[in-house]
């Protein structure tokens, strides 16, 4: 499923879609991650959750007029995942990534009051 939360997130962190021993663990983490989406402000007001990998992208964020903010969202639940599933064993690499991470929820956060909600 190309739209597929669970899918999209196995893949950048480099699993394999059929595999699914972790599943249960990263669809936690994700969910985890989508409940600081909604306390920065960004995605709708009740929350987000997915429970397995039909969930699409579209359903968290479905007006195509805010497709950056959507790709934005897509790439810090990616950081996020891999933060917590699978760290880099290099602290620079570390030490990045939670920069970046740090960074993404500052313009997530500032794009969420600037507008109506992501």
């Amino acid at each position: 499923m190309e739209d597929s939360i669970l899918t999209s997130v196995k893949s950048k962190i480099g699993m394999l879609e059929d595999y699914t021993e972790f599943d249960n663990d990263i669809i936690d983490y994700i969910n985890s991650v989508f409940m600081i989406l909604k306390q920065l402000g960004v995605g709708p007001s009740n929350g987000f959750a997915i429970k397995d990998s039909t969930t699409k992208w579209s359903e968290f964020i479905s007006d195509e007029n805010r497709a950056s903010e959507l790709q934005g969202v897509k790439t810090y639940i990616y950081q996020k995942t891999r933060l917590i599933f699978d760290p880099p064993q290099s602290s620079s690499l570390l030490e990045a990534l939670k920069q970046s991470i740090a960074e993404f929820e500052w313009r997530l956060n500032v794009e969420a009051e600037s507008s109506d909600s992501v």
